[in-house]
């Protein structure tokens, strides 16, 4: 009879797997605690600095560090899970007036009012995708 040989047994090392899902953990935990967001913009209305598309990484706003020009995401006051961005056109104490880039496409404070500053969700602080047009935004 002949005799036959076995292969070892191939096991995956634990350590790094460890490692990785807890380097995912952590950066998962962090974004929630800064609560860093990601969109995806949808329409025209900031044409030409934002294009449909185009997707975003948010950051908490602070309120009294908004300034005329300012990026802003807000809430639609009109559909409270919608967000749009817009920029800070006059600020008034706690409100502020915000309008997109593109005045035809742009649904805004032309349209809905004043917005309180509380409502201001967050600011854009990057693009990430498409690649070629990725990086800082300017007035984020």
């Amino acid at each position: 009879m002949p005799s036959r040989s076995f292969s070892p047994a191939v096991r995956a090392d634990p350590i790094p797997t460890a490692v990785g899902a807890t380097a995912v953990l952590l950066s998962v935990a962090m974004m929630r605690l800064a609560r860093i967001m990601r969109l995806r913009v949808a329409g025209d209305s900031m044409r030409p600095l934002l294009r449909p598309g185009d997707r975003l990484v948010v950051r908490p706003a602070r309120r009294w560090h908004l300034q005329t020009g300012d990026l802003v995401v807000v809430r639609d006051p009109r559909q409270r899970q919608r967000r749009m961005v817009k920029r800070v056109v006059w600020r008034n104490g706690a409100r502020a007036w915000v309008r997109g880039d593109n005045a035809e496409a742009s649904t805004d404070s032309r349209g809905f009012g004043w917005v309180r500053l509380p409502p201001v969700v967050a600011r854009p602080a990057r693009r990430y995708a498409p690649a070629d047009r990725a990086g800082r935004l300017a007035g984020a």
